[in-house]
């Protein structure tokens, strides 16, 4: 649909810098380093690869960033239900309801509708994915802060995380075969997991926990509404629950292993607490210090994630690019070449966002 309401620019940016190395930007860092013979690029292009199973890399946050940043907007919107008459809630529910099912459908598609083709028989589908968990994540965050007070959300939050914890631990196994993820997976989860694993990265149990990313992005959207104007205010909250969330994160972690594939609640902490660094980094570029270029490039592309995020499914922009600057690219040193192709699936995306950035079209679920 076209939404055009008041967005917040930091938010937006952030979520174009989020999108920005879904669209290409990880592809740019192994033809710099072979280009410079710079020690950075190798190491950007390591943090580019996702963490086998235990611990953490840049990577492992793109995910967890966008759930936190779709709570951002529910903070933002600070929308309580709470003694409203039935026929004031039924239009929220049924649009909050609509917007669940069209990620689980998008998600889908995203899986098996370009490629091998979506399955005739509905149990080799695979109906868990990323934009389902996203769909998952905001709808539950959304019932819980337009249905309890501040207090209550921040223990539902806490509770969600000792809870996994504590039922992660009795199993005893971190494990991808033997871990109580594997098992409720192949007990309750529909249809077929990711390369049929024995657990799927994104099935039932840990879109649990990945409530609680939402419930923080909520939380910092309040504080930045509670706050609006008083930019100290803001960062000090921002960077202290970063700081706060690194460091329970990291003693957790001795214990309680970071992964993303179960999605435990270390990591949880870990990434929330990026995230309200980066949030508060952004905020403080984009809104105090008011860098147009930066802001501007990477809120095209934040303003339209969701379609960001399927046309990497949907269009072979390496082949788009190849076409339009191939002929450049091979009359280029091979490393060279590499690059002007990489940076040419960034641009023509960027400019097809562009376009509709101009004109207000801003395409969301």
């Amino acid at each position: 649909m076209t939404n055009k309401k008041q967005r917040l620019a930091s938010v937006d940016a952030l979520r174009g810098f989020d999108m920005f190395w879904i669209i290409g930007g990880e592809a740019l860092f192994l033809p710099l380093f072979a280009l410079t013979g710079w020690t950075i690029f190798q190491f950007g292009h390591g943090q580019m690869q996702h963490t086998p199973w235990h611990g953490f890399s840049f990577y492992d946050l793109i995910f967890p960033l966008f759930i936190f940043l779709s709570g951002v907007t529910l903070g933002l919107a600070n929308k309580a239900l709470r003694g409203l008459p039935m026929g004031q809630r039924t239009p929220v529910y049924r649009k909050a309801v609509k917007r669940l099912l069209l990620l689980i459908l998008l998600g889908v598609l995203y899986n098996h509708g370009w490629g091998t083709g979506i399955p005739a028989d509905l149990s080799e589908i695979r109906y868990a994915s990323v934009l389902a968990r996203i769909g998952f994540a905001w709808f539950f965050a959304a019932m819980i802060v337009w249905h309890f007070g501040i207090r209550t959300q921040y223990v539902i939050a806490a509770s969600i995380l000792l809870g996994y914890w504590l039922l992660q631990a009795v199993a005893g196994d971190y494990t991808p075969e033997g871990s109580v993820n594997a098992w409720v997976d192949q007990h309750f989860l529909p249809g077929i997991t990711y390369q049929n694993r024995a657990y799927d990265p994104e099935g039932v149990l840990s879109t649990i926990p990945a409530i609680a990313n939402a419930l923080f992005g909520v939380f910092a959207g309040r504080w930045l509404s509670k706050n609006a104007g008083d930019h100290r205010a803001i960062l000090q909250g921002l960077f202290i629950g970063a700081a706060a969330c690194l460091l329970v994160g990291f003693l957790w972690h001795w214990i309680y292993p970071v992964n993303k594939e179960l999605w435990t609640s270390s990591f949880v902490l870990i990434t929330c607490g990026c995230c309200l660094l980066l949030l508060g980094i952004f905020y403080l570029v984009v809104d105090m210090w008011r860098w147009k270029t930066f802001t501007y490039f990477f809120s095209v592309i934040g303003c339209n994630a969701i379609l960001v995020y399927l046309g990497t499914s949907l269009v072979n922009w390496q082949y788009t690019s190849k076409s339009v600057f191939g002929g450049i690219a091979s009359a280029l040193p091979e490393a060279a070449g590499i690059l002007v192709i990489a940076c040419g699936v960034i641009l023509l995306q960027w400019l097809v966002l562009r376009f509709l950035y101009k004109r207000g079209i801003f395409i969301s679920p």
